[in-house]
């Protein structure tokens, strides 16, 4: 009688997490342990690290307690996002139950029959934008709901819901134009005036965008011919955010007067984040106020809007263990004084190698520390002091070295397990890490080639102005 073969499974997402966890709780113990030594630059008062510092300290192995108290110590650094989670879930809750986003999408689905594809380039330039720009990233979590509800009204999948927002903040920092969280600092650390050399990176991000919405496009293409073809085939068919409506759905005064009250508060939260600075905070006590008012609109009362927004909350619970999870690795990592070690090993291959090899390369040495550093301003402080010096010895220009942080700061935010934001997202979609690499990979490999050219040819423009 044949043997029935074993479906391989990826690991769940916690598993995933605890299990890096594990290893790198290991590796506290035979890996020498090391650190720079950091000063406050008094111009800017930002934190900075002594490139020529780096020296061995004592060994700081990583006990099984320390382990176990780097989750709730994860979770504890991560309570923003995690509220901020909660309430975006809570408001999406209400806004789902007043039937606005049934007949809002009952409406699209109509409008759009025949060129579904429409919203990819829409929501790609919208993120890429944000991303670029205002340095948008959580933002995108709060509409990941939405899009996975339209994607599969549509005939796409969830994997198509969730890559309009992550993708598009994806390009946004991988070709930031004007992103205050990491160009902005690495160009102050680096001495260069604040957001010089738009042009080029404007020229990265549009060639970073164009191969993100051919790639989803062609995808959902074909899932829209083939349902079957879906990676999340199985998944999708049960899924809570699957449209269950039948018959038509009137789009009432109601709808529309829920709907109008919820484009007020995202321009309010636009406006916030461009002239006040707003971010999860903030933009969390919005959708508080926005919570209340979609509900009453909508005739839920107060009782039926507080059940409806802790019915959305709970939907998050497991994205916001996650967070939490995902930042204990680098608490344990950091607990270890492993960090440092890591960003001396990866920068110490750039020394001696000719100017159109380091510069590619210092964008790979990038992408691999950002995934165990994925803080765009928190690597910037770490990495681009040691970065500059080694490109003015290797003739790279200060501004180069300045793309190469960007570029890798951004691709493998979408791939890295300590990422918050892909953690939650993947959670919030119910796609599993290992499904989400498989689909993304192909475009992670494409968007990697065009960085690697990008380093190219800013070497060979002397791409500055210094």
């Amino acid at each position: 009688m044949e043997k029935t073969k074993k479906k391989f499974k990826a690991p769940d997402a916690l598993v995933l997490i605890f299990s890096l966890l594990i290893i790198c709780s290991i590796l506290t113990y035979v890996v020498p342990a090391g650190e720079y030594d950091r000063y406050v630059d008094e111009t800017t008062g930002i934190e900075m690290v002594d490139p020529e510092s780096y020296h061995n300290v004592e060994q700081s192995p990583v006990s099984l307690w320390q382990l176990l108290m780097s989750i709730p110590k994860g979770m504890n650094e991560s309570a923003g996002i995690i509220n901020f989670l909660f309430i975006i879930g809570g408001a999406f809750g209400v806004l789902q139950d007043t039937g606005t986003l049934d007949a809002l999408i009952n409406k699209v689905v109509k409008k759009l029959k025949g060129r579904e594809r429409l919203i990819i380039p829409f929501f790609l330039v919208f993120w890429g934008l944000g991303g670029s720009i205002l340095g948008n990233f959580e933002e995108c979590l709060a509409f990941v709901p939405m899009q996975i509800m339209l994607c599969l009204a549509l005939g796409f999948d969830s994997i198509v819901g969730l890559a309009l927002g992550l993708c598009g903040v994806c390009v946004g920092y991988m070709g930031a134009i004007m992103n205050a969280f990491t160009v902005a600092i690495a160009q102050q650390i680096a001495g260069l005036p604040v957001y010089s050399g738009m042009g080029f990176r404007l020229v990265v991000w549009t060639v970073l965008l164009i191969t993100a919405i051919i790639y989803i496009w062609n995808y959902a293409g074909k899932i829209k011919k083939d349902p079957t073809l879906s990676l999340m085939y199985e998944e999708d068919k049960h899924s809570k955010y699957r449209d269950q409506q039948i018959d038509d759905v009137d789009f009432t005064r109601k709808h529309i007067a829920v709907l109008l009250s919820f484009l007020v508060g995202v321009g309010v939260i636009i406006y916030g984040v461009i002239v006040h600075g707003f971010y999860i905070t903030e933009m969390g006590a919005v959708f508080i106020a926005l919570t209340v008012v979609m509900g009453l609109l909508g005739g839920m009362g107060l009782n039926g809007t507080v059940d409806s927004f802790v019915k959305g909350a709970h939907n998050l619970l497991y994205a916001c263990i996650c967070v939490g999870f995902a930042r204990a690795l680098t608490i344990v990592m950091a607990d270890g004084k492993m960090l440092d070690v890591i960003v001396h090993g990866v920068t110490g291959v750039l020394k001696g190698l000719p100017a159109i090899i380091s510069a590619p390369l210092m964008f790979v040495v990038q992408a691999i520390i950002n995934i165990i550093m994925p803080s765009g301003s928190g690597q910037a402080v770490v990495t681009m002091p040691i970065m500059v010096p080694i490109a003015d010895v290797l003739g790279i220009t200060r501004q180069s070295a300045v793309l190469a942080f960007q570029m890798g700061d951004g691709l493998t935010n979408l791939f890295t397990p300590t990422g918050a934001p892909l953690m939650a997202g993947l959670a919030i979609a119910g796609i599993s890490w290992g499904k989400w690499m498989k689909w993304f990979a192909k475009l992670f490999f494409a968007w990697t080639v065009i960085a690697i050219i990008a380093m190219m040819v800013a070497v060979s423009i002397g791409y500055g102005p210094f």
